[in-house]
């Protein structure tokens, strides 16, 4: 499967046969900070367990975030080593050659993102959006997916009034009924959803012809200078995706892993079996191909761009983005299986 085409900056981090390689005294002084966001996704079981740290054999200072744009951000800055960012935030960071290297490919967003219309506010489809405001998160998926749906029907942006607002704040704005729609992910979502209706999620932009990913990607002096950590980090993210793979039916409300993810993303624990079923995971066998990190991600970064470029969001689009992918570490994680 590929991938055509999740959250940047405007203001503007092997296998285990290889973690020996960090020593054992060079392991009890790695410190490693990760930026995650509250998306449901296998690898926050082993998260919330510590697995990466047992794994690694480093201290993590885990960091919540609100959107791609504010990992990048602290990617940017030094503060972040390792961050959780979607395909619209990194193809904007590439553009601006930003020094990054995509390292995983949490997978293909389809029912997880969607636009939600308040009940009661009129809108039914795509086209009555205009006259009304719509907030989502600038240079997110979903602004990324917004944009695109507004385009493929044919509505010109100009005529909505969109409004730039982080997660929290989209559902802070809803309940004071400050909105009339708003195209998010969870746990913002599944609160607006309460009172509104699905309008159009990312899966249905997809078949539109814009699709889009969420990825892991790691600062390039970071990654240079601790190879066997990050492919140590994609080897227990890869796990984690082959347990729930392997028995995707079996993380039910009833779950272990569903009460972790729930209580570590904030999002309510019926929701987490269908969120898990709005995602395209890709086995850790399957990272390195030419469906994902070993060519079609690449495209996919230029391909959004090139929509970015289109939008003003972006000043120009690089000649070649291959520089910000880098299948090394998942081909050395999956060499350990």
């Amino acid at each position: 499967m590929s991938i055509l085409s999740r959250r940047l900056l405007l203001g503007l981090s092997g296998a285990f046969f290889a973690l020996s390689a960090i020593g054992p005294a060079a392991a009890e002084d790695l410190r490693i900070t990760i930026g995650y966001q509250t998306v449901v996704e296998p690898s926050k079981v082993a998260q919330a367990d510590g697995i990466y740290e047992k794994a690694l054999g480093a201290a993590i200072d885990w960091r919540k975030f609100d959107s791609g744009a504010d990992v990048i951000a602290a990617i940017a800055s030094g503060a972040v080593d390792i961050g959780y960012v979607g395909s619209s935030p990194l193809a904007a960071a590439a553009s601006r050659e930003l020094p990054i290297e995509t390292i995983f490919v949490v997978g293909l967003i389809g029912e997880s993102e969607a636009l939600v219309a308040r009940n009661g506010s009129g809108i039914e489809k795509i086209a009555d959006l205009a006259g009304k405001k719509v907030a989502v998160p600038f240079v997110s998926t979903t602004h990324y997916s917004l944009l695109a749906a507004l385009k493929h029907e044919g509505v010109d942006p100009k005529t909505v009034e969109i409004l730039n607002l982080r997660p929290p704040d989209i559902a802070a704005a809803w309940e004071r009924g400050d909105i009339d729609a708003a195209y998010v992910w969870d746990p913002a979502l599944g609160q607006i959803r309460a009172s509104g209706k699905v309008v159009v999620d990312s899966a249905k932009v997809a078949e539109w012809g814009a699709p889009t990913f969420d990825a892991w990607i790691a600062r390039s002096d970071f990654a240079a200078e601790n190879p066997a950590a990050v492919t140590g980090f994609v080897k227990v993210t890869g796990d984690a995706y082959a347990d729930f793979l392997k028995a995707p039916e079996a993380w039910s409300t009833s779950s272990e892993q569903a009460a972790k993810i729930a209580r570590l993303t904030g999002t309510k624990l019926d929701d987490v079996p269908l969120l898990l079923k709005g995602y395209v995971f890709p086995p850790l066998a399957d990272q390195g191909s030419d469906a994902y990190l070993g060519g079609a991600t690449v495209k996919a970064i230029a391909a959004t761009s090139e929509f970015l470029k289109e939008q003003g969001k972006i000043d120009a689009v690089l000649p070649d983005y291959a520089k910000y992918v880098s299948a090394k570490y998942v081909a050395e994680a999956a060499a350990s299986n």
